[in-house]
């Protein structure tokens, strides 16, 4: 491994600019990587985010290139705009003394300035497959004369279904071209790829120390797919979370979650590939000054993430490839801090954990969704340690004279407090503890038992014929259609309608209404509250079925 960058054969003013930025020694990534594309070899490099691997390939390719030829030298791809501009950024300020033009170009931004810096001619452009291809069909971006092309964050690329356009992209490039692919794994697919477009590529991989990270606690819940969000929602009721991180697949996936947990007072927000640069430090300023706890992205959009402190990270999706996984519980347990992984995963993805563990070579403790029951007491205990706090500080002098003047009107000074402590629990009424359906096993006649639904104190799902003789059916004017699930039925019920889950019975949901069973005694109340029973932005009606 080289000690310096100059020994590495650099440039002097590239060897100048990366000390302006305050970096002496080159990274594992940079000391295999940078002779190898000095040499105009082609080569696949594996390595995670934070290794230094853009300027592994940056360095090389100003190198490599004479400015002011007037035509394209160079192609960088990418997955998303924001790592487009990334790149561009680094590749400007380590070329700053070089005279090199550089150009991003990516969707939802205007074609007029992309296409009069093309005529004007640029050495190097950055970009993402489908914005790229737009330009090559207009005859704007000619990339016949292209020496080096770079395929950054590959796997994300081949993931969101860019295959295709970077085949038609690289067609348009030189046989002759070097060709570098920089990615987090090496799935087959990518080999694929190398095997038609690279000319026996060098191999250059960085490994981690460890595959996982010993400070951190790994662990997962088997669920239904329709019970995730319940799921998350009661381990965020627990967890001592200070901070955490959710992958979930898509960015439209990101956006309904964070929205989902935010109204459910979980402040959250979401983090994806189709937010502009502003909007994403935004973002990462709120998080970083615990303006909100929890960030929800793609795995896209949280590379590039340098964040020391989050507490916990969730699967919220499975990935499909281990090192996916490696890579993202990776980012809790840093500074010599502890941290936890959580995985929710449905009967369909065991599989995937099995690789999981055997890649990682350590067992994923299953565990047990927290009850109605446990929740319950962690909110009481919560409350009781307030008001401890607060007896010990004994700064209620306000308050106090609030409670003397009741007391003079001839309340009794136990029942103050009571109706005090409910005043100051109501925003747990915002956050009704969601139902989990029992997990079916994939195998016939299976089911499984270590996650099963919580009912409430007696347990529902059951028929009215099964348990309590007083239960009356009762039909709700949404069903299937309207995106109803049996935790919304309960939720509402017991939030809007004041009736305990115990008491709610079997819930058949039917394409246009639904039927659920309710405690005789909760009847009336239900019926009179037409008005007031919500799911979501309807009004629901009830009457007896």
């Amino acid at each position: 491994m080289s000690n310096t960058f100059l020994e590495l054969g650099l440039h002097p003013h590239l060897v100048q600019a990366v000390a302006d930025r305050g970096y002496t020694t080159p990274t594992p990534i940079q000391s295999e990587l940078i002779p190898i594309m000095l040499s105009g070899r082609d080569v696949m490099g594996q390595a995670q985010t934070g290794t230094g691997k853009t300027a592994a390939f940056s360095l090389p390719l100003l190198h490599n290139l004479e400015a002011g030829k007037g035509h394209v030298q160079g192609l960088v791809l990418t997955p998303t705009r924001e790592l487009a501009l990334q790149v561009a950024k680094a590749i400007q300020d380590y070329g700053r003394h070089l005279d090199v033009q550089v150009l991003p170009v990516y969707g939802g931004q205007p074609y007029g300035a992309q296409l009069s810096r093309l005529r004007k001619g640029v050495d190097l452009v950055i970009g993402t497959p489908g914005r790229l291809l737009d330009l090559i069909k207009r005859k704007a971006l000619h990339l016949g004369r292209v020496t080096t092309v770079v395929l950054d964050e590959a796997d994300e690329m081949l993931s969101m279904g860019f295959i295709e356009d970077i085949q038609a992209i690289l067609d348009e490039t030189p046989a002759t071209r070097q060709t570098a692919v920089l990615s987090a794994t090496l799935p087959k697919e990518i080999r694929r790829l190398a095997d038609r477009y690279m000319r026996d590529p060098a191999i250059c991989e960085i490994q981690r120390a460890q595959r996982t990270v010993a400070a951190t606690e790994q662990r997962y819940h088997l669920v239904n797919e329709t019970d995730k969000l319940g799921a998350l929602t009661r381990l965020f009721e627990v967890e001592p979370i200070s901070s955490a991180l959710i992958f979930a697949r898509t960015r439209a996936g990101t956006v309904t979650l964070a929205n989902a947990l935010a109204s459910r007072g979980f402040p959250a927000e979401a983090l994806n590939g189709e937010m502009s640069q502003d909007a994403r430090e935004r973002v990462l300023h709120r998080f970083r000054n615990q303006m909100i706890t929890v960030l929800v992205g793609t795995d896209v959009a949280a590379r590039g993430l340098d964040i020391d402190d989050i507490s916990h990270v969730f699967n919220y999706d499975l990935p499909r490839d281990p090192e996916i996984y490696v890579h993202r519980i990776g980012r809790t347990g840093r500074a010599g801090r502890t941290g936890t992984a959580i995985s929710l995963l449905t009967p369909k993805e065991q599989g995937r954990l099995r690789r999981i563990e055997a890649y990682t070579k350590q067992k994923i403790t299953r565990a047990v969704l927290p009850s109605v029951a446990d929740i319950e007491a962690h909110r009481n205990a919560e409350m009781m340690e307030k008001m401890n706090m607060w007896l010990r500080r004994g700064r209620c002098q306000q308050e106090r004279e609030m409670v003397a003047a009741l007391v003079a009107e001839g309340h009794d000074p136990a029942e103050v407090a009571a109706i005090a402590l409910k005043l100051a629990r109501a925003e747990e009424k915002q956050r009704p503890i969601a139902q989990i359906s029992e997990v079916q096993d994939q195998r016939p006649g299976k089911s499984r038992q270590g996650d099963k639904r919580e009912y409430g104190q007696k347990g529902h799902g059951r028929s009215s014929q099964e348990g309590d003789k007083n239960m009356v059916p009762l039909t709700l004017s949404s069903g299937r259609a309207h995106g109803i699930r049996a935790n919304h039925v309960v939720s509402t019920l017991a939030f809007h309608g004041d009736v305990p889950s115990g008491s709610i019975g079997k819930i058949s949901i039917r394409e246009q209404h639904t039927l659920v069973d309710v405690s005789e005694q909760y009847v009336r109340q239900l019926l009179a509250k037409q008005g007031d029973l919500r799911f979501g932005k309807h009004r629901l009606t009830v009457e007896r079925a």
